[in-house]
């Protein structure tokens, strides 16, 4: 089985639910994606505000990964850089798969349609992002294509006494 992507979908009521809830569960799960748990969708909703306004600023774009039955099942935003020397590339940010579809190759089939829709984008060359230490995170996106490219030791704060490397992946589309 495998899921419907969707690149730039109309932001509905349904979709913005969908991506709240979505962001609310893999939270809760455990996911490295900007919150610790517990979270509810209320907790999540200004940081998806934010994106939104990027999209409507044309800055960000949204990947929707639909399961058989329509549902949000995995998401990522991709956000076009404004520096004038770094245009070349584009960020995966908050890549998400939610957790009762985890062990299905989902986030392989995710991290492939953001290949796809970075090679669509006029002079994108290279998709980068950053992911938490810890989680093994990094043997995953190697296992994408991506390679390790920096670490910052201690970057993220978990919790008190937990802190984690911030790792710097790079993703080249030639």
């Amino acid at each position: 089985m495998s899921l419907t992507f969707e690149l730039d979908p109309s932001v509905t009521p349904e979709l913005r639910d969908g991506v709240l809830a979505l962001w609310a569960d893999v939270s809760n799960a455990g996911g490295a994606v900007g919150f610790v748990p517990p979270v509810s969708a209320e907790d999540v909703r200004p940081e998806l505000l934010k994106h939104l306004t990027g999209m409507a600023e044309g800055r960000v774009r949204l990947l929707v990964g639909h399961d058989e039955d329509g549902a949000v099942a995995a998401a990522t935003f991709i956000a076009h850089n404004t520096h004038g020397l770094m245009r070349h590339w584009v960020w995966a940010y908050t890549v998400m798969v939610h957790p009762r579809h985890q062990g299905k190759g989902y986030g392989q089939q995710l991290m492939a349609a953001v290949a796809d829709a970075a090679r669509s984008f006029d002079g994108i060359e290279a998709i980068r992002l950053t992911c938490r230490g810890g989680l093994g995170l990094e043997r995953f996106y190697a296992s994408c294509g991506y390679k390790e490219v920096g670490r910052v030791p201690g970057a993220i704060r978990v919790a008190p006494g937990d802190d984690r490397d911030d790792i710097f992946m790079l993703l080249p589309l030639n």
